[in-house]
């Protein structure tokens, strides 16, 4: 499974002009499975994404996890992070999750991401989204499961 977090001071995402989900301080969350993706894996982004130290201690250290700020997430499904841009110049997308298991694998994340007792919010699952961010650093990390792909989200 693959992320991409952004730490934010306010995020919502909008389908039809309604807002689906709003959040004040806390984590952007773009996620997409990936072919060959389990519950396990979401299990794991979850639990790395929950702990990881990416927000100011009062020392203005990146110290302290949006757990340990009661932040909250915004959880937004996004295939495109599983484009496979390496040959030519259109993106090809193969290695993403079909779109009944993607979907299936972003309701298991976004179902572990509450069982942390964060406050979660969500876009919706293939739809046209409109996304609105304050990114707060500017703070923007990669994580991938796969560590053939990237390290990043390794199970520390």
């Amino acid at each position: 499974m693959r992320a991409l977090l952004q730490r934010v001071s306010a995020a919502s995402v909008t389908v039809d002009n309604a807002v689906m989900g709003e959040i004040g301080p806390g984590l952007l969350v773009f996620v997409c499975a990936m072919r060959g993706d389990s519950e396990a894996e979401a299990t794991q982004l979850v639990q790395k994404i929950a702990r990881l130290r990416i927000f100011r201690d009062d020392a203005g250290k990146m110290n302290r996890s949006v757990t340990d700020t009661g932040g909250a997430v915004l959880v937004v499904s996004q295939f495109t992070l599983g484009a496979d841009t390496r040959s030519g110049t259109r993106p090809g997308f193969s290695k993403a999750a079909a779109p009944d298991e993607g979907m299936r694998l972003y309701h298991c994340f976004c179902a572990k991401m509450r069982e942390t007792g964060l406050t979660v919010q969500t876009g919706e699952f293939g739809a046209d989204m409109k996304v609105s961010l304050v990114n707060d650093g500017p703070v923007t990390l990669w994580l991938d499961t796969d560590d053939r792909r990237n390290t990043s989200a390794g199970s520390g």
